[in-house]
């Protein structure tokens, strides 16, 4: 059913009364202590790898801030004013590890840290809220705590679906926020450019989310493998996060779909089910998803590459200074 702005009941200035809901289980069949047993026997062996890396750390956050903050001009969306949610809290079956994927060490740090310190070098951002299981709220403090020029940091409990793990979120965040930018942990390659142009344009249009143009053909099917039809790849967009909605069209889609009893695949979708706009701004391809032991090994080349432009810049740059 397709909700107009106009059905909807403008008057609350809260969310209606939610229960936070814990995830019961990860579909393992193991019971929920058990299952928080072993998010903290990984936490404790993660916390024991936070190295002296944390000066390139600081480094690279001071370059962040300096890149987004000149993104900033010309734009309405003021310093500090973006709550930043990432939902950490899904339990990575398809990796196939011992502990959530978002902790998984890449190149020596948890995959959902990369994110926790590109959101917390922008002067755009005013509080981050990590959605995750207690046992791994310790290691994002410790690696938060390393940051300079930090933004506030929250905490609150994954749901059974990921819509519950974002309401409860939603519940936490700052009264003056003017749009709220939901990322996914184990996307830890986010352009910090890509995300700021995102937010901006949530800003203006209410909801925006990046996403990148379809390359493979796509087949719609019926149930028994037969060809519907070919879709057309220019209308076509794989969408990513961050998902930047006005807190107001968020409050406004959870009591929707309360009333209606409704279910979403993604955060916009919320908006989308009022009737009303969603962005879409371009991304990049590097921002993948990290689910599987491929995904893996791709973000590895990806900072790889990163990491031997960067290498060529500051050669360059050195040798601009040498020739002046």
């Amino acid at each position: 059913m397709i909700l107009r702005l106009s059905q909807i009941h403008c008057n609350s200035s809260k969310v209606p009364p939610h229960k936070p809901q814990s995830r019961p289980c990860c579909g393992c069949g193991r019971p929920l202590q058990q299952q928080l047993s072993v998010l903290k026997q990984g936490s404790q062996q993660l916390h024991g790898r936070i190295t002296a890396a944390s000066e390139s750390r600081r480094r690279n956050h001071l370059q962040i801030r300096a890149e987004t903050a000149s993104n900033t001009n010309g734009s309405c969306l003021q310093p500090e004013s973006v709550s930043v949610m990432i939902v950490a809290g899904g339990v990575g079956k398809r990796m196939g590890a011992a502990i959530p994927k978002q902790y998984l060490d890449l190149e020596g740090q948890p995959i959902a840290m990369y994110s926790l310190q590109v959101f917390a070098a922008m002067p755009q951002v005013g509080e981050i809220i990590i959605v995750c299981a207690e046992p791994y709220r310790e290691l994002f403090r410790k690696y938060y705590d390393e940051l300079p020029q930090k933004p506030a940091l929250k905490f609150a409990e994954p749901g059974v679906e990921r819509q519950d793990s974002v309401r409860n979120g939603f519940e936490a965040i700052m009264p003056n926020a003017s749009v709220i930018a939901i990322h996914d942990s184990a996307r830890p390659l986010i352009s910090p450019n890509d995300a700021v142009r995102c937010m901006q344009e949530g800003f203006e249009q209410g909801a925006a989310v990046l996403g990148v143009r379809v390359k493979p053909t796509i087949k719609e099917v019926h149930s028994d493998l037969t060809v519907v039809k070919t879709l057309k790849r220019v209308n076509l967009w794989e969408v990513q996060t961050p998902q930047v909605i006005q807190p107001e069209l968020l409050r406004q889609g959870f009591e929707a779909m309360d009333r209606e009893h409704f279910e979403v695949t993604d955060d916009v979708s919320i908006v989308e089910a009022l009737g009303l706009p969603v962005k879409l701004t371009p991304g990049s391809e590097t921002n993948i998803k990290v689910t599987t032991p491929d995904d893996m090994t791709h973000a590895l080349g990806i900072l790889e590459e990163r990491r031997a432009a960067a290498e060529k810049l500051a050669v360059a740059e050195a040798s601009a200074v040498v020739a002046a």
